[in-house]
């Protein structure tokens, strides 16, 4: 029975771990990042050429990234596995970003403040996200929840799980930001009326709701600043 390729069936000067420890990980060609996340490929098939058919089939890191588990699996020699070690690593890349930017700006003045710390989160996500942003009296963040993970069109969110958090965590005020995969930050009737919902139930609780912000890609839209809340 024939063997799967790993890394070490490739020449030793071809080896992505024999490269990175010489030049460094940023000398490393996508393909070569990959290969190492993948370990190694199928029988009759190098962990090299599998790495090249996800960049073929998504044309670039960040696509390769924002690729369900079932679009990876698609690829010959993508099993769930597979899959799930390219999404974890990519998590990991966003997770440290993120860290770093929350380490860096965690006084939220503006929408612009608020986007700044959860962009890498929502980045390229094709589900929506609903994400609560916890402030102490000073609007220091405390930290952020993702209270919820919605279809392709609609999020679903409960203002028991959204205050549950905020209030574990002394904060003062909230601020929700979630995402619209469509592109188009516009509020929605729906996304009004939960807003509303939520004002209320802060008022209720004690926590001040700041804002509501629709973030996509490229754009973003403040519900407060459109005066719907």
């Amino acid at each position: 029975m024939k063997k799967s390729f790993t890394v070490h069936d490739l020449p030793l000067s071809e080896r992505p771990q024999e490269r990175l420890s010489k030049l460094g990980i940023e000398a490393l060609s996508a393909q070569e990042v990959l290969a190492l996340i993948l370990g190694r490929g199928i029988r009759d098939e190098s962990v090299m050429v599998t790495a090249q058919k996800l960049l073929s089939k998504f044309g670039n890191l960040k696509n390769i990234a924002a690729a369900s588990l079932e679009e990876l699996t698609e690829i010959k020699g993508i099993g769930p596995a597979k899959a799930a070690q390219i999404k974890a690593a990519s998590e990991l890349g966003k997770r440290l970003e993120s860290s770093f930017d929350e380490g860096q700006k965690s006084t939220v003045k503006s929408p612009q403040d608020a986007i700044k710390l959860v962009k890498n989160r929502l980045k390229g996500k094709k589900k929506e996200h609903f994400l609560v942003l916890s402030l102490d009296t000073r609007n220091h963040l405390i930290n952020t929840h993702t209270i919820s993970v919605g279809s392709l069109d609609s999020s679903i969110v409960h203002p028991r799980e959204v205050f549950k958090e905020a209030i574990s965590s002394s904060a003062a005020s909230v601020i929700f930001v979630h995402n619209h995969p469509s592109g188009d930050p516009e509020p929605s009737e729906d996304d009004i009326k939960l807003t509303k919902r939520l004002v209320e139930a802060g008022d209720i609780l004690g926590v001040e709701v700041l804002d509501h912000i629709i973030v996509c890609d490229r754009d973003y839209l403040s519900i407060k600043a459109r005066n719907l809340i």
